[in-house]
């Protein structure tokens, strides 16, 4: 499989997808293509039908968006999702809330892998989502135990939240314990830390 992807510093999208290949060893070459603003990302059109990153490339497969990637991958590897039905209906529910919302949040507080950390301001709707981020975050870690969203093993739930522990991380949007707790750990994987690596770089 190939992966194409953006730049690090930024591409939340791609890091979702990247991420979570990562974390559970699947093997794939991956391709970066610098993001290209000045004309209007033409080159991404060349693999994307979108123009957007991350494709994935699978022999006759070719897939653009990263929930569909991340499917696509769960079909073929075991554990990506949780195994008890209900608790996996939990983990579609919340990658999806979080695929579809989380607008303002998004729009205000872009990921960035090596912005020092300095608290800004943000608008009511901002503070809304992540208020909704630190009850989702709670809400699973009580419940499954942790330390990732849905117990021991990281998912795909886990990969669709992965920019926010950064933009909650950089920004400085919450103290709770539990987005606390959920940044330690996240940010101590080593797929995570050879991301940011790749990203100061």
């Amino acid at each position: 499989m190939k992966l194409m992807i953006g730049n690090k510093n930024y591409s939340s999208w791609s890091f979702r997808a990247w991420l979570t290949l990562k974390v559970y060893e699947v093997p794939f070459e991956e391709e970066l293509r610098r993001f290209d603003v000045e004309n209007n990302f033409a080159d991404y059109f060349e693999f994307s039908p979108t123009g957007k990153v991350p494709v994935l490339i699978d022999n006759e497969h070719r897939l653009w968006e990263s929930l569909a990637i991340l499917e696509h991958v769960a079909e073929q590897i075991p554990g990506l999702w949780p195994s008890d039905p209900r608790q996996r209906a939990h983990a579609r529910s919340i990658a999806h809330e979080m695929h579809a919302g989380f607008l303002a949040l998004k729009s205000e507080c872009p990921m960035n892998m090596r912005r020092r950390v300095e608290r800004i301001s943000i608008s009511a709707a901002a503070r809304k989502d992540v208020h909704r981020v630190e009850s989702i975050w709670a809400e699973c870690l009580e419940r499954y135990h942790g330390p990732f969203l849905f117990g021991s093993s990281f998912s795909i739930a886990d990969g669709m939240f992965a920019p926010v522990v950064n933009r909650l991380q950089i920004y400085a949007l919450s103290e709770t314990p539990a987005v606390l707790r959920y940044t330690s750990t996240m940010t101590g994987l080593p797929a995570w830390k050879q991301w940011q690596q790749d990203a100061v770089a």
